[in-house]
């Protein structure tokens, strides 16, 4: 593998899709390889998958489809916290039987020492990461004990309201304008995220939210799986000054690989070329400047462009941007690297 880039990928939902599977092995499914999903160990390694956020979403389930409708023309209800603490713990458990049972090929890690080491050794390197804290109260009691399990990376909301905020909805067109900003809960978390040095992920936050991370933050503001605005008018996307102010904390946008999110048109095409996501990395870079560009797949939690395929694929994206004249520095930084950069600005 010594010819494939390494890249250190912002968000997948690897942990989620081996939940829903209901599988008592399911440890051993990820370890020895599937025919399901985008990632597995295996495949990883093919791929030159060195390490990423590992997420845990608390599932909506039957929410998914309210009436028979599409996510894109849904307002989700919020989520039950004993509902969703049920499953934040089981995929938590997941996540540490996973390590126990890799016999040192995968490893949790809670500072980016600790990724280098791992990437440096062969194992794949996981940041324990919460999509959407519905399974904390407003006492945060549990952020503590998660972050003793690991917890290096919390996105407050997913793209529904909790007691801390409103996440923005799955829209087409539509700008991240949508609801009000953090709660006083919310805020108070994101005070304690600084102070445990845990990561605050705005991917799923409206703009109101954003700008209040913004004014609370002494971290760099991240956006591990988010696109860019003006090329697909995706309310979950970025517009030019949430990139501005990224730009300006020293943070990153990860590009997300869900094609409707990556098309100018929003849909759900899997037929989609490399030529579109090479457009919005070209934004990216002219917006967040080299240092602040990486990769935030969402493997296993989209629908991805057919010539990617599922993590084995990778290589066929750096190959796409190096013809596409980035060269092996740029592409370096943003498979990998300026991952590591921010996360040891934040996590330590």
């Amino acid at each position: 593998m010594a010819d494939i880039t390494p890249v250190f990928d912002g968000h997948n939902d690897a942990l989620l899709r081996l939940h829903l599977s209901g599988r008592q092995d399911a440890e051993e499914l990820f370890l020895n390889g599937m025919d399901q999903g985008h990632i597995d160990l295996p495949r990883a390694r093919k791929g030159g998958l060195a390490g990423g956020l590992f997420a845990i979403f608390p599932p909506p389930l039957s929410n998914m489809k309210v009436n028979g409708k599409r996510p894109e023309d849904v307002t989700f209800p919020q989520l039950k916290q004993a509902d969703a603490l049920a499953s934040t713990l089981a995929m938590a458990a997941l996540l540490q039987r996973v390590e126990r049972a890799s016999e040192g090929r995968f490893a949790i890690c809670r500072d980016a020492d600790a990724i280098r080491a791992a990437m440096a050794s062969g194992a794949l390197a996981a940041v324990f990461h919460v999509e959407g804290t519905e399974a904390v109260g407003a006492d945060l009691d549990l952020v503590d004990v998660l972050h003793a399990a690991g917890l290096r990376s919390l996105g407050p909301v997913w793209s529904r309201s909790n007691i801390f905020g409103h996440g923005v909805p799955f829209r087409f067109p539509a700008s991240p304008d949508i609801g009000d900003g953090l709660t006083e809960a919310g805020k108070a978390l994101v005070r304690k995220c600084n102070r445990l040095r845990i990561l605050v992920d705005l991917s799923h936050l409206n703009e109101k939210g954003f700008r209040d991370v913004q004014a609370i933050s002494d971290a760099p503001l991240v956006a591990s799986h988010s696109n860019v605005h003006a090329i697909c008018p995706q309310s979950r996307n970025l517009t030019d000054w949430q990139m501005r102010a990224i730009r300006e904390t020293g943070g990153l946008a990860g590009l997300n690989f869900s094609v409707s999110f990556l098309r100018p048109d929003g849909g759900t095409n899997a037929d989609t070329e490399f030529d579109v996501l090479l457009r919005h990395l070209d934004a990216m870079l002219e917006a967040l400047g080299e240092d602040g560009v990486a990769f935030g797949s969402d493997f296993d939690g989209a629908l991805v462009p057919r010539q990617i395929g599922d993590v084995t694929g990778l290589p066929k994206l750096i190959e796409a941007m190096r013809a596409h004249g980035y060269g092996r520095e740029l592409i370096e930084k943003i498979a990998w690297r300026n991952w590591l950069r921010v996360l040891e600005r934040t996590i330590g």
